[in-house]
């Protein structure tokens, strides 16, 4: 008897990225929240059954903790908009995430900025 064939893994990845493009375009131009000012999707990591997709974006100002309320609370919305445009079985559900490594690379770069200035102060 064979063995039963998985999906193909790069499905997974062709996946997220479809809807990371789709989202964009759907907080862009379809959601109206004032709380969600401009966000760059920076990526999406869908589960392997495609339930539940973790959405990570940054943004450059605003309150990141209520921009993520809003997004999490308009995931529904977002999501019907989703079904129209996928032509998968299960569209998952969004689960928006700050992400901080845009923050943090600002951060590491100031302070190589600033050793570097302080080392050539010492030359």
């Amino acid at each position: 008897m064979a063995a039963k064939k998985s999906s193909s893994p790069d499905r997974a990845f062709k996946v997220a990225d479809q809807i990371q493009r789709d989202l964009t375009e759907l907080i862009a131009r379809e959601l109206k929240d004032p709380r969600v000012g401009l966000v760059t999707l920076q990526g999406v990591e869908v589960t392997p059954d495609y339930a539940h997709a973790k959405v990570f974006f940054s943004q450059l100002t605003g309150d990141p903790q209520a921009t993520q309320a809003a997004l999490n609370q308009a995931a529904g919305f977002l999501r019907n908009g989703l079904f129209k445009r996928l032509h998968i079985h299960t569209v998952p559900t969004l689960h928006f995430v700050f992400d901080r490594s845009c923050e943090r690379a600002a951060d590491m770069h100031a302070l190589i900025a600033q050793a570097l200035a302080s080392r050539a102060k010492e030359d």
